[in-house]
């Protein structure tokens, strides 16, 4: 863990240093496609860690990182292009965003079950979460 750590902190200097020596806008757009391409061939693992039944946890970890990626990626493509008006609103994304959800329920299915307890209640994580976020979202 202390090597993780260590990273961690190795990496946090290298992006203020690159954000210091080519701006803000080169190390977003490396660091964003960078984190797609990563994000989407760890969802392919998990896939196929998922498929030779190598961990309960699988199906969900791809799911939640083929959101990552693909979410991530159309932040990315969206900024590369410069924005454009005709993606700013497009419904595209929210065919991105499920694969994010489906991951997360997935995980709290496994977390419920992890506490020996059965039933739908692994989805009140979920509905509060999304609550709290249309709360936020009215009250501002």
């Amino acid at each position: 863990m202390k090597q993780a750590f260590m990273l961690l902190v190795g990496l946090v200097a290298l992006f203020q240093a690159g954000y210091t020596l080519f701006g803000y806008a080169a190390i977003y757009q490396v660091a964003y496609g960078a984190i797609t391409l990563m994000a989407l061939m760890i969802a392919a693992t998990f896939l196929w860690l998922f498929i030779v039944r190598a961990t309960p946890l699988a199906l969900g970890m791809a799911y939640s990182w083929a959101g990552a990626g693909a979410v991530m990626g159309w932040w990315w493509f969206y900024n590369l292009s410069g924005q454009p008006g005709w993606l700013r609103d497009s419904p595209v994304l929210f065919a991105f965003l499920p694969f994010y959800f489906v991951g997360a329920v997935l995980h709290f299915a496994v977390i419920h079950r992890s506490f020996g307890l059965h039933g739908m209640a692994f989805l009140l994580p979920v509905v509060g979460a999304v609550a709290l976020s249309a709360g936020i979202y009215w009250l501002v």
